[in-house]
């Protein structure tokens, strides 16, 4: 079908084997499907129904597997009588499952970790033709998420408006521009190097272009989140909300240009604080860490009081000097996490390191 446009399809159907057609008729109708076709009369063979934004086609007779579906429901066990799974009489399987579940949150499993640019990096193409770096191998249990991720071309994005069942997500650019467009949030603007946004749960949005070498650092809970398009919604809204809640979180602009530096109590950084802990009422923290004028000798340790913080070299680099742990020497694009507990200092600073810290509460 290359280079003759899309098909002309008025219609799509599911077609399901059955030996008793009547039964499975039945059945289905009784889960609130519709009856819209029946052939032929004398003797039916075939019936097509309709519902719950799905055509099923039963053809008694037919060799194939008897299928699984899935039902969104709002009540699962009262849908299905106090059953979450139904068997059809023709064999099918049907899954009924709520239809807008709470993000499910895997306990924290924290550890320590450290994810190498260079060596060990492995690329994945994942949405929209974007490459993913995975920071956190192993997930902290499933608590927690960080890509990395780059589109080397710039130009265009081929994204669509979308939103993420999330309980915390925000993004960093590290390197070149990338322009966005958020529910609510009024026109589409330009994430520079050194921006970010929080993203707060099922917010709307969409990229729409980028610089050459667009560098990201996507950072999230939980690590195996969903992600739906929104076809019916156009950005930008026609309104402008910034304080706006979605999920108890408000949206989060930070532009790096506006921001100030301010003293750290970790000894010989200044931090820019991204405005990440107000707006999600305190599920987490995010801030730039700078290397001030200090000796870069070795730095007094400290133990950090989050269930998990994750740090991102943006640049420059450093010796990772651990309570638990042998000293690593840490560069631009590196990662690493920290769990609670031991002592840690980034130490041996070359001049102008900068890294993202992220911190969950």
């Amino acid at each position: 079908m290359e280079g003759h446009g899309a098909p002309d399809v008025r219609a799509a159907q599911v077609v399901l084997p059955c030996a008793d057609l009547n039964a499975t008729l039945a059945f289905f109708t009784a889960l609130g499907f519709r009856v819209d076709a029946v052939f032929p009369a004398d003797d039916p063979s075939v019936a097509v129904l309709s519902g719950h934004g799905l055509c099923i086609r039963l053809q008694r007779g037919l060799d194939a597997a008897p299928g699984l579906l899935r039902l969104l429901c709002t009540d699962p066990a009262a849908a299905g009588g106090g059953a979450t799974e139904l068997t059809a009489p023709n064999g099918t399987r049907i899954q009924l499952v709520p239809a807008n579940p709470p993000v499910n949150l895997p306990p924290l499993q924290p550890s320590f970790v450290l994810s190498r640019m260079h060596g060990d990096a492995r690329w994945v193409e994942g949405r929209a033709g974007m490459r993913y770096r995975d920071l956190v191998p192993g997930r902290q249990g499933g608590g927690f998420i960080a890509s990395h991720i780059q589109i080397p071309g710039g130009g265009p994005v081929p994204d669509y408006v979308h939103f993420h069942r999330v309980a915390f997500q925000m993004i960093y650019c590290a390197k070149g521009w990338v322009r966005v467009v958020y529910e609510d949030q009024g026109p589409p603007f330009v994430l520079s190097a050194g921006d970010c946004a929080l993203q707060p749960p099922e917010i709307r949005h969409r990229v729409l272009e980028c610089s050459p070498g667009l560098e990201v650092i996507e950072v999230g809970s939980p690590a195996d989140h969903e992600t739906f398009a929104d076809h019916d919604l156009a950005l930008p809204t026609a309104a402008v909300k910034p304080d706006r809640e979605f999920g108890g979180q408000r949206f989060v602009r930070h532009e790096a240009a506006a921001a100030s530096w301010v003293p750290s109590q970790v000894e010989g950084f200044e931090a820019r604080d991204l405005g990440i802990a107000s707006a999600t009422k305190g599920t987490a923290g995010a801030r730039v860490l700078r290397a001030g004028d200090s000796p870069s000798g070795r730095a007094r340790a400290h133990v950090h009081g989050a269930k998990v913080l994750f740090a991102y070299v943006l640049r420059g680099q450093a010796t990772l000097r651990r309570e638990d742990g042998p000293l690593e020497r840490i560069g631009e694009g590196d990662a690493f996490v920290m769990p609670p507990g031991p002592s840690y200092a980034v130490e041996d600073r070359s001049e102008g390191l900068e890294l993202l810290e992220v911190r969950l509460f």
